[in-house]
């Protein structure tokens, strides 16, 4: 049986030979299905986000290799990877980065600290490691103590750290893989850490957990009115929440919780969430993003700078609907500083299917904004990445309130597992479905209904496959449509 573990020894193996491939210099961030403005490394894999912080005006990412950003409409790539000094039987596996600001692990004040799973390769232990910077998070070295956190567990990894004021310590989430369960853990110093409970099994238990994040945001955009939510990764395909309060050693679920699951993104290929964490205490919400991929095929991806990307950045809230608390989801609103050649629509869907005359990019590289009266019973929607047959669908029936993405004619890459469809009930908002979509080369995102359904989605089209369609089963249907081509971050 192919595990996890053996397909990340995969990857490494295709990383070393990505970056080993002598690519033309002028090719680079080019190649096909290079995302233009999702963030993909130089060359090399990229998997699990790690230690998301924001400091000193900038966002700070890991993967293990570094990079940051001032708003993501550029990014810079300052290490392939970060990490000196492990001993040579030690993997480095999924976690996160804190900022020491009052030096209480002893390795200066300011020193950035990354948690991680250490990954023993002839035992296959997963444990809890530490390194430490002090240089501001550019290169992080292995400490002599560790593993600081070990219960001899071959399922227990991706931590994700930070200090919780109330208590005065720090907290760590991380993943009991197999036993479907979170464990919290606290520490006063990140290198000792005492157990202080654990949360579920709850809502998707199929077949295991992993990448946990324990973020609080208000409710309703109301600062005074709070709750936590526990986001944790599941069945290597899925990202769920859950909904509730912390007091420092406990996570416990509101009144009222769903059994069943709630999950961050309904479409096929969005994984392993993570949320940066405000040092420079700024931010006026909570930004987050996933690994835009599904192990099924992440290994068999057909790009050749190496394998994966990150979504676009989201801000998440909390809001109060008909079923009670649910996050939502808006695109970060810095990418509309990357809008081009801005075009617009207003008009009745035409019967049957239509190429769009009004919008036709030369590369699947766009954002469109669209919105449909529902008021009229319809089966609607649109078809994008259109050519030699192939297409991506989305339609929408108003009767059944059924969205469906299609993908299952998209691309002539040979990929395994990967002619899929997602779907969903999405209901309409005062009697619109808006769509706010961004295609970048080998990915549609939609935003439905301002976030409160998110679909993400990998598609692989050919280079030429750019055509956009519109098509309705009957008259009648209303259409407002915006849509823009989008500028690379590659500058």
């Amino acid at each position: 049986m192919i595990t996890r573990l053996t397909l990340l020894f995969l990857c490494s193996i295709l990383s070393a030979f990505a970056a080993a491939q002598q690519l033309p210099a002028d090719s680079l961030y080019t190649e096909t299905y290079r995302s233009q403005y999702h963030f993909s490394p130089r060359r090399g894999w990229i998997g699990d986000p790690c230690g998301f912080v924001h400091h000193n005006g900038r966002y700070r990412m890991y993967w293990w290799g570094g990079l940051e950003s001032t708003d993501f409409t550029g990014y810079d790539e300052f290490s392939p990877f970060c990490m000196k000094g492990e001993d040579e039987n030690i993997s480095y596996f999924t976690g996160s980065v804190v900022i020491d600001e009052d030096n209480t692990a002893g390795f200066g004040r300011g020193a950035y600290v990354a948690v991680y799973t250490a990954f023993e390769k002839d035992s296959k232990k997963q444990a809890q490691a530490i390194s430490y910077s002090t240089d501001g998070g550019r290169t992080f070295h292995y400490y002599e103590g560790n593993p600081v956190l070990d219960i001899n567990s071959t399922e227990f990894r991706d931590p994700t750290v930070f200090f919780h004021k109330p208590t005065r310590r720090w907290v760590m989430v991380v993943a009991k893989a197999l036993e479907k369960k979170v464990g919290i853990y606290t520490s006063p110093d990140l290198k000792q850490w005492t157990w202080a409970s654990d949360f579920g099994p709850a809502g998707d238990q199929e077949k295991s957990w992993e990448c946990p994040d324990l973020f609080q945001l208000p409710v309703d955009g109301n600062p005074d009115d709070t709750r936590w939510v526990m986001v944790v990764s599941v069945n290597w395909a899925q990202v769920q929440y859950f909904v509730g309060n912390f007091d420092g050693t406990a996570f416990t679920l509101v009144d009222g919780h769903p059994s069943e699951p709630l999950y961050v993104d309904k479409g096929l290929d969005y994984y392993a969430v993570r949320t940066f964490r405000d040092y420079d205490r700024t931010l006026p919400t909570t930004t987050a993003l996933g690994w835009v991929a599904t192990w099924d095929y992440a290994p068999q991806a057909p790009s050749t700078y190496g394998k994966g990307f990150w979504s676009v950045p989201r801000n998440l809230s909390l809001r109060t609907t008909p079923d009670g608390l649910r996050l939502f989801q808006q695109p970060f609103p810095a990418l509309e500083k990357l809008r081009s050649g801005h075009v617009s629509y207003e008009g009745t869907l035409p019967v049957g299917v239509q190429p769009l005359p009004q919008f036709a990019p030369k590369s699947n590289v766009y954002e469109l904004d669209v919105t449909f009266d529902t008021s009229v019973s319809n089966v609607f929607g649109l078809n994008l990445c259109v050519g030699h047959g192939r297409k991506v669908g989305l339609s929408y029936d108003t009767d059944s309130r059924n969205f469906i993405i299609d993908r299952t004619h998209c691309t002539d890459a040979d990929l395994p597992k990967f002619s899929r469809m997602s779907h969903a009930c999405v209901r309409p908002l005062d009697g619109k479905l808006r769509l706010r979509i961004f295609v970048d080369k080998s990915s549609v995102e939609v935003f439905a209904n301002d976030g409160e359904d998110v679909f993400t989605l990998l598609t692989y089209p050919s280079e030429d496959q750019t055509g956009i369609e519109t098509f309705a089963l009957r008259p009648g249907t209303e259409i407002n449509f915006h849509a823009w081509t989008m500028k690379s971050v590659w500058h």
